[in-house]
């Protein structure tokens, strides 16, 4: 691999560890948990697994571990550190008895199923450290839901030698780990899984998790981007620049992405789901700024829009409930039909109030709310240019207003979307750090035994030397769900806190960003430096944890 004068840099940075790590680990067990919702039904479910204590790792004795050989997979999407939790893992099994092996599953979880993998040594480790990307094993997105991937993956682990599997993903990934976790304990199959926090969305969080990994990162790389927009938005002074940023499920991207820069607007999903918003309305507010800028000579502004915004209106969430039972349902009969028979068959199959809002819609949205879901059910909305469909509809708005005299400014619109730009990035020193410790945090789960667990990393907005590591039960995340059209355990999604510090920050200062020029450059990322410059954290983290 040719390498950058950065990367040549970055290979010789070595990850901070919390003090507990350093040396010989004990696992310090806490009280049993239960899961967040619906607690008989996932314990029944997950009947070996459930129930299972916080563990936290302590400063122990020495000792002497048999050899192991361990298997990781990379699931789902990339996430800036993902390299850095597995050269956390291989230098931790190392440590624990040089014997020890690593083995890499490629493209993701297929590479289990279909006995695909490479033996991770110290020439390919050392390759990675502090790089961006997956592209060390590769990623994908296969699900891992049924018996006969889970016997096709034993078969491997056999002959391989493996004691356990560390599953690098988010929280679909996760689910899949733990439904594994139990699978292979029920046949006393003697392999342990254990499960990694990723998604640069920032939606696998919770009392134990505090960030997912990569989110720090990204967010930089979007801030950095979006601060490049708006200086050349003050500089030019007649385009309104409207911004999607990655986010399905959840604004967490977009909210602190808003924080940092502090762009004119920020749409935030969950606070349109909860005041019951429709899109006329949220058109309507960005309009109006719009206009109120141009009466006093900015003609100008930028809009930051996350990309799940469609499925947060209301009217729209019902439509897309509907149509994913009906794709679950008929998805065989609707498929094959040509475009505008699915469109007539679609309306046919919908409640009449749901019909009338599909109708609505533009063609081309309409389209993509009804194309084939993805592995976990959902709607792939990065298709969806919301982007463009509001500014669209605001342009709509103002010529409408122009006509009444209501309005005399000029509007010119462009549209990014930044998503793939930020989730291969080279790690923040954050996340070089938060992800070598979660590695080696789980390494110490495996070597205590643990299966069902997901390694954590707490305490991050101190010094890396004060974190504390550990593990918590995946069950203990779960509750249930209505997934192509049936009840199925998933982790809970972390929403953006509408009572958070975060969102209430924002909140406080967004008027005046509607009102005036008050952006904010970041900067790229910065690995060298005062701390406070290079190991900041994201302002979310900042803001949740005074």
């Amino acid at each position: 691999m040719r390498k950058s004068l950065l990367q040549k840099e970055r290979a010789k940075y070595q990850p901070k560890l919390p003090k507990a790590l350093r040396g010989a680990v004990k696992a310090q067990e806490g009280a049993a948990t239960q899961s967040v919702g619906d607690q008989d039904a996932i314990q029944a479910l997950f009947p070996i697994t459930y129930g299972m204590p916080l563990v936290e790792f302590v400063p122990g004795e020495a000792r002497q571990t048999q050899a192991m050989n361990v298997g990781v997979i990379l699931s789902g999407g990339q996430a800036p550190g993902g390299h850095n939790v597995i050269c956390g893992i291989f230098d931790e099994i190392k440590k624990l008895n040089p014997e020890n092996r690593l083995f890499g599953f490629l493209m993701g979880p297929g590479g289990l199923v279909d006995h695909e993998y490479k033996e991770l040594t110290a020439d390919i480790i050392d390759e990675y450290r502090n790089t961006g990307g997956f592209d060390m094993i590769g990623s994908g997105r296969t699900k891992l839901e049924n018996v006969d991937q889970f016997e096709k993956g034993i078969e491997i682990i056999r002959e391989l030698g493996i004691k356990a599997l560390v599953i690098i993903g988010g929280d679909d990934s996760n689910t899949n780990a733990c439904v594994l976790a139990e699978y292979y304990a029920a046949k006393h199959y003697g392999v342990q899984v254990i499960g990694c926090p990723k998604t640069i969305d920032g939606d696998l969080k919770n009392d134990q998790i505090e960030t997912s990994f990569g989110f720090d990162t990204a967010t930089k790389i979007y801030s950095d981007l979006i601060g490049n927009i708006e200086r050349d938005c003050n500089s030019a002074r007649k385009y309104w620049h409207f911004i999607k940023l990655m986010g399905r499920s959840a604004s967490h991207i977009a909210l602190e992405c808003a924080l940092q820069a502090q762009p004119n607007i920020c749409i935030i999903s969950e606070e349109v789901e909860k005041k019951d918003m429709t899109l006329n309305q949220i058109v309507e507010q960005i309009a109006t700024a719009v206009a109120d800028r141009a009466s006093r000579g900015m003609n100008y502004g930028v809009v930051l829009i996350p990309e799940g915004l469609i499925e947060f209106i209301p009217s729209i969430g019902r439509l897309i409930d509907e149509l994913n039972d009906l794709l679950a349902t008929h998805g065989s009969e609707y498929k094959d039909l040509e475009r505008n028979a699915q469109h007539a068959y679609i309306l046919a199959h919908l409640s009449k109030e749901n019909a009338e809002t599909f109708e609505t819609l533009p063609k081309d949205v309409a389209r993509q709310l009804s194309l084939d879901r993805d592995p976990h059910g959902n709607v792939p909305v990065s298709l969806i240019a919301t982007e463009e469909l509001i500014s669209d509809m605001v342009s709509d708005k103002l010529d409408k207003w122009k006509k009444e005299g209501k309005y005399t400014g000029t509007f010119a619109a462009i549209h990014h979307f930044f998503g793939y730009e930020g989730r291969c990035a080279a790690p923040s020193n954050f996340d070089a750090d938060y992800c070598y410790a979660l590695g080696v945090s789980a390494t110490q789960l495996i070597a205590n035994g643990k299966t069902g667990y997901m390694a954590i990393v707490k305490n991050t907005t101190a010094p890396a030397e004060e974190w504390k590591a550990g593990g918590v039960p995946i069950t203990m995340m779960m509750n249930m769900e209505r997934r192509n059209g049936v009840m199925k355990p998933v982790i809970r999604k972390a929403l953006v806190d509408l009572d958070g510090k975060p969102f209430k920050k924002f909140v406080e200062k967004r008027d005046t960003w509607a009102k005036e020029t008050c952006f904010v450059y970041p900067g790229p990322i910065q690995y060298w430096g005062p701390a406070n410059v290079s190991d900041r954290t994201t302002r979310t983290l900042a803001l949740e944890n005074e």
